[in-house]
């Protein structure tokens, strides 16, 4: 019997659930990171993944999903650069309107 020949009673690998999860809450962060709303999804996607690693780890190769995974692990990661992104331009339009508006108006005979 040769290690590639499965035993009978072993169970048929099948998809994790929580690393679908993970996949669906990066791409959720991904859509929502510019409007600073990415940050709730990519932080739970992450904390999934930790999660949903373990659990395929000690499934023993019986739970399928390390792509969806790291793929979700990665679209989380870019959701969060996405809202920090958008806070950076946030807070530079912020800066630039307050500016503006405290400006000096010196009279016209003032050189």
């Amino acid at each position: 019997m040769t290690s590639s020949t499965r035993h009978p009673l072993d169970p048929d690998p099948v998809r994790a659930t929580k690393a679908t999860a993970v996949l669906g809450l990066g791409l959720l962060s991904v859509v929502t990171g510019p409007f600073l709303g990415g940050i709730i999804p990519a932080t739970l996607a992450l904390l999934m993944a930790r999660e949903s690693h373990g659990e395929l780890v000690a499934a023993d190769g019986f739970l399928l999903g390390a792509r969806r995974i790291r793929t979700g692990v990665r679209l989380a990661w870019t959701g969060i650069v996405l809202a920090v992104a958008g806070l950076v331009v946030l807070a530079i339009i912020g800066l630039l309107h307050y500016a503006r508006q405290r400006g000096t108006a010196f009279d016209p005979t003032v050189n």
